[in-house]
């Protein structure tokens, strides 16, 4: 597959990564979670979260997601999210399948809630003919690549807290938002009143692995064996452990997610030149959406794969990787320009 700007998925793995996996293959362990490298990585989660997280590692970020929900919520209740966000779009009913709750979900401009738009779903409190509202969704950074500031963070936890609500963190691309912020994944989470996270690494230079990470120690109730049934518990999990101590440890959560929001901004400057490509969203992150006319985009695939986010605005969506590299993005850039050029003639 030549080199694109479909989806941070699509790059390969960091060294260090590569190198800890390696690492980890010797010798045996004891499985599903009771070896070394997962006590030792706990801990490392307890240092950078706080003393009361505890850390549950799943295969993907929809398990993440799903066993968060499973965490906070039963079939009765109902998760506030933006109309955007992934637990709604992307895991193919996931959160409805397997804990049977309902989500509400809230048009956003910019794929951001706030207190005033969850406030529109906070009805029906006591009602036995109602879901019952029991948690909030937000994603850091949201799908559409824009960042939620600790404030805003904090105020919406303060309004979940308030209605006996807790508040969940999609954090699949959480080290972008960390070092755009300039905080620490403790500011942005704990310290706001996130009650639980996904956090995951596979987006920024990880092989495999995501993790639920419980923040309220009042949502940790067997969960070891609510992971288990969603077949989210694995076997060789030293693997995922190892995986995320050298992500967190060496740093290369923040020189990975530092570069690539470094190439998406190297992508927005490159655009000025371009006056027909329309930035639709704040470049905040890693993630780059451009309004371009329909031919144009459409020939454009032939040069590199991306996807179509909104085909009836023609809005399409370019991600930076780790590995985006600056001359990949002068290459697109003149890809473009000359599909222009084509499209004008």
């Amino acid at each position: 597959m030549k080199r694109g700007f479909g989806s941070d998925n699509h790059s390969g793995i960091s060294p260090e990564i590569m190198e800890a996996i390696t690492s980890a293959n010797v010798e045996h362990a004891l499985a599903y979670g009771d070896d070394e490298y997962c006590k030792q990585t706990e801990q490392l989660f307890q240092q950078v979260f706080g003393s009361q997280a505890k850390v549950y590692f799943v295969f993907n970020g929809t398990g993440a997601n799903v066993l968060n929900i499973d965490a906070m919520c039963r079939s009765h209740h109902a998760v506030v999210c933006a109309e955007t966000a992934h637990i709604n779009v992307d895991e193919c009913g996931a959160p409805q399948r397997i804990v049977s709750c309902r989500l509400l979900t809230v048009p956003t401009p910019d794929g951001k809630l706030t207190p005033a738009l969850v406030k529109t779903q906070l009805h029906g409190f006591g009602f036995e003919h109602h879901s019952q509202p029991r948690a909030i969704s937000i994603t850091q950074p949201t799908e559409l690549g824009t960042l939620y500031t600790l404030d805003e963070i904090r105020a919406l936890a303060d309004l979940a807290h308030s209605h006996d609500m807790f508040l969940h963190m999609d954090g699949a691309r959480l080290a972008n938002a960390a070092v755009a912020l300039g905080c620490t994944f403790k500011q942005m989470t704990t310290d706001c009143g996130v009650d639980c996270l996904s956090f995951g690494g596979t987006k920024n230079g990880m092989l495999m692995g995501e993790s639920a990470v419980i923040l309220n120690p009042a949502l940790d109730v067997d969960l070891k064996y609510r992971r288990k049934q969603m077949a989210q518990l694995c076997s060789k999990m030293r693997f995922m452990a190892a995986q995320f101590e050298a992500y967190i440890s060496t740093g290369v959560w923040q020189r990975n997610a530092e570069h690539s929001n470094r190439m998406a901004q190297l992508l927005f400057q490159s655009l000025q030149e371009v006056p027909e490509a329309k930035v639709v969203y704040p470049v905040q992150a890693n993630s780059v959406f451009v309004q371009l006319p329909n031919p144009v985009w459409n020939a454009l695939l032939d040069d590199y794969f991306f996807y179509l986010w909104d085909e009836a605005t023609d809005v399409v969506r370019w991600m930076c990787s780790f590995d985006t590299t600056e001359e990949d993005i002068h290459n697109l850039i003149k890809a473009l320009k000359k599909r222009l050029q084509e499209y004008k003639a």
